[in-house]
């Protein structure tokens, strides 16, 4: 058995290796690494906040990061990213609008490549953007195959059971 089979993914959405997201031509790959910018946080610090313009992708190198979002005026945990994490391909490759806060859980660093060079290496090189398409696609079907995971483990608390059967009147 292999290991995502083993760990209950399906190679579909297991995670692809960054090297294959971010395979490009020699003239691509040293606009994203020339651009490239490192990023310390600390436990506790906001890497960026919900609403906030997208500065472009986090490559997590180390650490971990806690992924927060408000929804409906509840605060909802949407997950960690860790090391080897590529975060924020949604806001990324969409409107540019984070839809989640990140804040440190552990302390930690991460490789910002910033949205101008991004935007000029999909240009230059269509494919990447379909390659972070995909994985974009891939990390959304993770998270609904986590979610449903949990609504089947907690099941929803109903009301108090109903004393007798539905249209059977008083004898």
């Amino acid at each position: 058995m292999n290991a995502d089979a083993r760990a209950g993914r399906s190679s579909t959405t297991a995670p692809h290796p960054l090297a294959l997201l971010l395979d490009c031509p020699q003239q691509v790959s040293a606009l994203l690494q020339g651009s490239a910018a490192p990023i310390d946080f600390a436990a506790g610090q906001v890497v960026f906040r919900q609403q906030e313009t997208c500065r472009g992708l986090y490559l997590i190198l180390s650490g971990q990061l806690l992924r927060r979002a408000e929804r409906l005026d509840a605060k909802v945990t949407l997950g960690t990213a860790r090391t080897g994490d590529l975060v924020e391909l949604a806001a990324a490759l969409g409107d540019g609008i984070h839809t989640y806060t990140l804040s440190g859980q552990l302390a930690g660093s991460a490789l910002l490549l910033p949205i101008e060079p991004l935007q000029q290496a999909f240009q230059l090189h269509p494919p990447l953007r379909m390659h972070l398409l995909e994985e974009l696609a891939r990390e959304v079907s993770r998270a609904y195959a986590v979610g449903s995971l949990a609504r089947l483990r907690s099941p929803r608390r109903r009301g108090p059971e109903p004393h007798g059967h539905a249209g059977m009147g008083s004898i």
